[in-house]
């Protein structure tokens, strides 16, 4: 199994021989407007892909899938919906089905529980983006455990806080990688949206047995956990071993 970490929450998974493109945020730098109601106004996304124009092309001529976690727009952009067939398979969650279908594609399958495609067997976990009003004004969010025969569990955990859900799902299907959106997004008022340097450590001690990678850092202007203050507080809880934080364009395999 390997996954290509490109920016963000944006990455492409190969199992079962199969590209999977999760959370298409495909936009050059400062292409869209700041997250609102931050505590800076810089346009995002702060950088740009690791990859030109060409190479993105070729690299998106290889997906033969796309993984939706939800459809805000740091996960499903503009420039995704302008680049990708509008036949190109999408899995998504329910409530985002009718987003994507928007935008013109055809070939949109929600997961509800599970299903099976190509031989890779997809489970659509649960997460909270956020507590309190600001947790419900950002809508439903999803994880996905992806697995095929001979490779490793893989589970997606989405943009989530640690909560029962997640720890349901450490639980539950004992994925071997799981992949966090860290970064700690914020606004002005509520708690984190996304999980903390504390909310990774903690996935760590839940399943002492899984590699734990974060991602979801420094490429928005509410994420304020950066991935030097993460590599920090994990290296002072003795974690540093177990939680892979790649650089953009860095290539994980197991």
């Amino acid at each position: 199994m390997r996954v290509y970490f490109l920016r963000h929450a944006t990455m492409i998974v190969t199992i079962n021989k199969i590209n999977i493109l999760v959370d298409p945020m495909l936009s050059p730098a400062a292409a869209m407007p700041a997250v609102a109601n931050a505590t800076n106004d810089r346009p995002i996304p702060l950088v740009d892909l690791p990859l030109a124009d060409e190479e993105l092309s070729r690299a998106l001529a290889a997906i033969d899938l796309v993984l939706v976690t939800h459809h805000h727009r740091d996960h499903w952009d503009g420039r995704a919906v302008e680049l990708l067939p509008k036949d190109m398979p999408i899995l998504c969650q329910p409530e985002s089905e009718s987003a994507i279908r928007g935008g013109g594609f055809t070939a949109v399958t929600p997961i509800g529980e599970r299903l099976l495609w190509n031989q890779i067997d997809f489970r659509r976990t649960g997460g909270r983006h956020g507590t309190g009003e600001i947790g419900a004004q950002m809508g439903m969010v999803s994880g996905f455990v992806l697995s095929a025969p001979g490779e490793p569990v893989l589970y997606i955990a989405g943009d989530t806080i640690w909560c029962s859900e997640v720890q349901s799902a450490l639980q539950t299907y004992r994925p071997d990688v799981v992949i966090v959106n860290a970064g700690a997004a914020q606004f002005l008022t509520g708690g984190p949206i996304t999980m903390t340097a504390e909310d990774v450590s903690q996935v760590c001690r839940e399943l002492p047995s899984a590699q734990v990678v974060a991602v979801h850092m420094e490429a928005v202007n509410h994420c304020l956990l950066t991935r030097d203050a993460l590599r920090s507080h994990l290296i002072q809880n003795g974690l540093v071993a177990r939680v892979q934080i790649p650089a953009d364009g860095e290539l994980l395999m197991w």
